[in-house]
């Protein structure tokens, strides 16, 4: 893919023995992001609780892309556990730390180690639109109907 962006990684201090973020597939649209929890130590998620998990790495994107963090499906299935403001976005012009805001709506507590798979990122596309006021709206089919007006079935 020649469109690709370049997606920079800034190794924080203290996390040389994790990982930079990586495909786990030829095929994967998001890459994995690890817990940088305290080496040699766990950290306990409790059901119903939430907690902010740092990945140990800043980033840097190009203009007019942004980091989506997303859940990981087997962590969501087998132990609900799920990332709580899905999907979460980093900007383009954001060079803090990285962290993961997990949340276990599971039954059971859950425990994450140092380098722990907790979330996935995909970079996409993220232009700013011109964002005006307007006297009116054109008519579609749909109208104003909101939550729900298409249905279930």
């Amino acid at each position: 893919m020649t469109d690709a962006p370049v997606v920079k990684f800034l190794r924080l201090a203290g996390n040389d023995d994790l990982p930079l973020p990586s495909y786990a597939t030829a095929g994967a649209a998001g890459f994995d992001l690890r817990a940088a929890v305290p080496a040699g130590e766990t950290v306990t998620l409790a059901p119903g609780r939430r907690l902010l998990v740092p990945t140990g790495f800043a980033v840097g994107l190009p203009v007019g892309w942004e980091m989506q963090i997303r859940p990981r499906s087997g962590l969501a299935v087998k132990n609900g556990v799920t990332v709580l403001n899905t999907p979460g976005t980093v900007d383009c012009d954001y060079r803090g730390p990285v962290a993961v805001c997990l949340i276990n709506l599971g039954e059971e507590p859950f425990t994450i180690a140092r380098g722990d798979r907790i979330a996935q990122a995909v970079i996409a596309r993220a232009p700013q639109a011109a964002l005006v006021e307007a006297a009116d709206l054109d008519e579609t089919a749909r109208g104003s109907g909101g939550f729900g007006s298409t249905g279930v079935a």
